[in-house]
């Protein structure tokens, strides 16, 4: 049971089987394979009419469907497998699963190049004020100084939070475009760091004060979230920009848009929001609104090949388990 396959969706914002052709090769016809309800354009994630359609399955395959103790008891004994169709682990719940004896995997290495060329875009597209002058000139405003007047990026310092593998990807492409890069991360090694050009800061504090840009490549865990608060921003250099690619958690985004108000932050990307959509939320709704911000719909991700990998991958480690009744090869955490 696939729960939020985005994939699965046609250009009419309707639920299609036919889409469904790399599972379908993968599991063979003798599986069922169930697409998630629709309604209203989007997929339920939670309710009674979502329980009743997830009962029974013998895998879950979630997006961004939470992974819960009503979710688990709604599918029922039957499930072996829970997977993440993506990288990110906050809401497959690895604690939960393995307190309910259930294998659950994700994929980790599917999408790097695409998130980190995704980062990079973002910021130089701030950087350059492309969306700007783009709007302006789409009506009729032919003025090459409104908007940001750009820097010259080799003079610049871009600092990275958190030096994975999405990271270590980032730090490649923005070598070539930035005098220096930086990186903040408790978890790797200075000298690791350094093998990649990369100066080490000790605190997101540090980073803030010397980048001119900063991103962020950090998982969402209970230490990251609101990682960029009001104390960290207050830190930043007057005018820095800030990209998200990763999760919306990370971000205070009132403290954000305050930062915006006043100058301290000079632009903001995200491809990420909590909620997921900013149209849903107040504060997502201001900074809409404002010409200093750049979004995208949680696409970073995205490529014709990425997406291809990730179904193969994710439908194999699902096939895995069903057939052979052991552990998911690759991506385990439960």
């Amino acid at each position: 049971m696939y729960t939020d396959p985005a994939w699965a969706v046609n250009g009419l914002g309707e639920l299609d089987p036919s889409l469904a052709t790399i599972e379908r090769e993968t599991y063979g016809e003798d599986v069922e394979l169930g697409l998630g309800v629709r309604r209203d354009g989007r997929f339920l994630l939670d309710g009674a009419e979502f329980d009743s359609h997830v009962a029974g399955a013998d895998a879950l395959v979630v997006y961004r469907a939470l992974v819960t103790p009503r979710l688990l008891d709604a599918v029922g004994p039957s499930c072996r497998v829970v997977a993440r169709q993506g990288v990110g682990l906050d809401n497959l719940n690895a604690e939960l699963l393995r307190a309910q004896g259930l294998w659950g995997f994700h994929v980790p290495d599917y999408c790097g190049d695409e998130v980190s060329t995704h980062t990079l875009a973002l910021a130089l597209a701030l950087e350059r004020g492309v969306c700007v002058q783009d709007g302006l000139v789409r009506n009729r405003s032919w003025n090459i100084h409104a908007g940001r007047i750009p820097r010259r990026t080799a003079g610049l310092t871009a600092g990275i939070v958190g030096f994975g593998r999405i990271g270590r990807a980032t730090s490649r492409k923005l070598h070539p475009f930035y005098g220096r890069v930086v990186a903040y991360d408790p978890y790797v090694p200075a000298d690791l760091m350094a093998s990649h050009g990369v100066s080490p800061c000790t605190s997101p504090v540090e980073l803030f004060a010397v980048s001119d840009v900063i991103v962020l490549h950090p998982e969402l865990t209970a230490e990251t979230e609101r990682l960029v608060d009001r104390t960290v921003l207050r830190s930043c250099t007057p005018g820095a920009l800030l990209v998200n690619t990763a999760r919306g958690g990370l971000v205070d985004l009132p403290a954000v848009l305050d930062a915006l108000r006043d100058g301290r932050l000079g632009g903001f990307a995200s491809d990420v929001f909590s909620p997921e959509d900013p149209n849903d939320d107040e504060i997502g709704r201001e900074l809409l609104r404002r010409p200093d911000v750049i979004v995208t719909a949680h696409r970073a991700f995205l490529s014709a090949e990425s997406e291809v990998s990730l179904r193969q991958r994710v439908a194999a480690g699902v096939r895995h388990v069903l057939r052979e009744g052991q552990p998911p090869p690759s991506g385990r955490v439960a």
